[in-house]
């Protein structure tokens, strides 16, 4: 009698079931490796380029400051000033230093509006550019009759070229705006600044006047220089408080620097301020 085969069968579920379990930590120690991979091969980048850590940084700058044109521009203008003002050691206004010789005045050369014009006729200085016209406001546009023909300020600047140079502008206080007078100033001070890098360059504060001019007042004049002193220290030039060399006791202008009937300074003004020059230098 023959014998029966068992037949086992294997159910369906048992068909059913994965090959390979998943589980967690399985994944967590791939990942962990892989990790593990990607910055071996970061820090051998590092290592092998000197400066991969310096182009990485400047790849964010950029990126951060894309979108922020304006206050990116603002801040890289105001590095560049503070980077020019580094350069000048010595603080704003100027102190009392030796008395130069007066053949110092000969390496010398002011740019001026009516407030000093004439002082070459009673005093050493002897390179002055200016005219009636020219002022603070316009000094950027304002040509000038010279033998180097009809030019602005700043371009016969460029072509003399003198070591030092003084600046006094603000004639026109009292009837333009002090903002425009300030920014066509600063404009103007970058300007020389940025072309005659080895020039030495001076601002002299507008001297005060009689309380009794009533088109301006020592108030305006003393707003007017405390910024000519923030441009000063802003583009990293100097400044001479040529204002208090001519004050008297009771904060106006001596008797002495001013013409009453024209509101021109005197000769005696014009020394003074110069005298006041040559023992104010770096």
């Amino acid at each position: 009698m023959a014998k029966k085969k068992s037949i086992t069968r294997i159910s369906d579920k048992k068909r059913g079931r994965p090959k390979v379990r998943f589980s967690l930590w399985g994944l967590i120690f791939i990942f962990l490796l892989s990790f593990l991979g990607c910055f071996i091969i970061y820090m051998l980048a590092a290592n092998m380029n000197q400066n991969f850590w310096e182009e990485e940084f400047d790849k964010i700058v950029v990126e951060e400051n894309s979108d922020k044109n304006s206050y990116y521009d603002i801040t890289v203008e105001n590095s560049e000033e503070q980077n020019q003002n580094t350069q000048n050691r010595h603080a704003n206004p100027i102190q009392q230093s030796q008395t130069k010789d007066k053949s110092y005045l000969d390496t010398c050369c002011l740019v001026t509006d009516s407030l000093l014009l004439g002082i070459d006729k009673c005093t050493d200085f002897k390179d002055v550019i200016g005219n009636e016209v020219l002022n603070a406001a316009n000094c950027n546009t304002v040509t000038i009759d010279t033998s180097y023909g009809n030019k602005t300020a700043y371009e016969i600047l460029q072509a003399k070229k003198p070591e030092k140079i003084y600046i006094m502008l603000g004639s026109d206080i009292g009837t333009s705006k002090i903002d425009d007078m300030v920014s066509n100033y600063t404009e103007f001070v970058r300007n020389v600044r940025g072309y005659l890098q080895s020039s030495d360059i001076y601002i002299l504060q507008l001297p005060p006047v009689l309380e009794s001019n009533e088109k301006i007042n020592n108030s305006l004049i003393n707003e007017y220089n405390t910024k000519l002193l923030t441009i000063a220290n802003m583009t990293g030039v100097y400044c001479l408080d040529t204002n208090t060399a001519l004050k008297s006791v009771d904060g106006s202008i001596s008797q002495e620097y001013i013409d009453t009937e024209t509101n021109a300074l005197t000769n005696k003004a014009f020394k003074k301020i110069t005298d006041y020059i040559l023992c104010h230098t770096v």
